[in-house]
């Protein structure tokens, strides 16, 4: 817990200059072998790739699996680690790792004048998803954020301001939660899952394109267990310019380490300091709810893949849980 409250302190100071690249190693170690052997498992681990704001290298993967090959999700293009060990395995032992080189994002230069843009070419990200509606309450909220508000840049924007002001992190909540938004408008707390799929359903039922960004924090020392520090946040697309980060449920975590209030003066650097800007303690995993995986998982979409996810004879291992899943990330400088 202090190595986390450390790592907030950072990420929340950063912001009054340009944060420095974050660097290093990550290992992902799975051991299955406990759960039930005489049944096929099948294992989707989110797999990083490298892009305008990372880079991902020295991939590499090890163990005693049957199969194991990268695969895409196609409606989003997520990628995705599949591993598969056939009936009667022993031992269900597997090790990923790759190193990471993170830079801070800032999207702040916005064009003067927005230009139109085709709702069709945006359908998923303007789309309701399963806990995600964009119809009844969350659109009569919605209309009333953004009252009077002409552009996509203004209408984003009230919706940053609105969540930040109106949720808060609960410590309480399981994993990174699981975002289901009606819940959510009647009780406002959670973790970044949550907050995030409120701005975003939010954003899509004015008519924002929006998406959450799936995530994991990097470490600040030279050796680390990173097991439970995933992160969700969210992005809006302005035409002619492109995809803005922003991170309401940072601001409400640092409020609630701080122990500060809306009124504290701290509050308004901190939504600043996360609007059109995400630091560099992060890396990118992908993207996406309501996911088939490829190959495809046995039973219904999946809510979203930033956690490894497991099936054990068709059976869903409780991704939310690590230490009953059997897995463990480590971070080394």
């Amino acid at each position: 817990m202090k190595q986390l409250l450390l790592l907030l302190v950072l990420m929340f100071t950063a912001f009054t200059v340009h944060a420095e690249p974050q660097s290093g190693n990550y290992v992902w170690d799975f051991d299955l072998s406990e759960h039930n052997g005489a049944k096929e498992t099948k294992l989707w681990i989110p797999y990083p790739v490298s892009d305008r704001y990372q880079r991902i290298g020295g991939i590499r993967w090890q163990g005693n699996f049957a199969e194991a090959a990268v695969y895409t999700e196609q409606k989003f293009g997520a990628p995705m680690l599949y591993v598969r060990w056939p009936e009667d395995s022993e031992n269900r032992h597997l090790q990923l790792s790759f190193s990471a080189v993170r830079h801070e994002q800032i999207r702040r230069d916005f064009p003067k004048d927005e230009v139109s843009f085709s709702p069709l070419e945006f359908a998923p990200y303007l789309a309701a998803t399963t806990l995600g509606p964009t119809q009844g309450a969350v659109k009569k909220l919605a209309d009333q954020i953004t009252a009077g508000k002409e552009t996509l840049l203004e209408k984003a924007r009230a919706i940053y301001d609105w969540t930040v002001e109106n949720t808060y992190r609960d410590p309480d909540t399981k994993g990174c939660g699981i975002g289901n938004v009606e819940t959510l408008l009647r009780k406002p707390g959670g973790k970044c899952v949550d907050i995030s799929s409120i701005y975003i359903a939010l954003a899509r039922a004015v008519g924002v394109p929006s998406r959450e960004i799936m995530g994991l924090r990097t470490g600040t020392k030279e050796a680390q267990d990173v097991t439970k520090w995933q992160h969700c946040w969210a992005e809006f697309y302005l035409p002619g310019y492109g995809w803005v980060p922003v991170d309401p449920a940072d601001v409400r975590k640092a409020m609630l380490k701080q122990n500060i209030s809306l009124d504290d003066p701290r509050v308004a650097e901190l939504r600043e300091a996360f609007w059109g800007r995400v630091d560099p303690y992060r890396i990118r995993l992908g993207e996406g709810r309501d996911l088939q995986l490829n190959p495809a998982q046995k039973g219904p979409a999946i809510n979203y893949l930033m956690y490894p996810f497991a099936q054990v004879g068709g059976e869903t291992l409780d991704w939310l849980e690590p230490e009953k899943f059997k897995y463990t990330i480590s971070w080394s400088q």
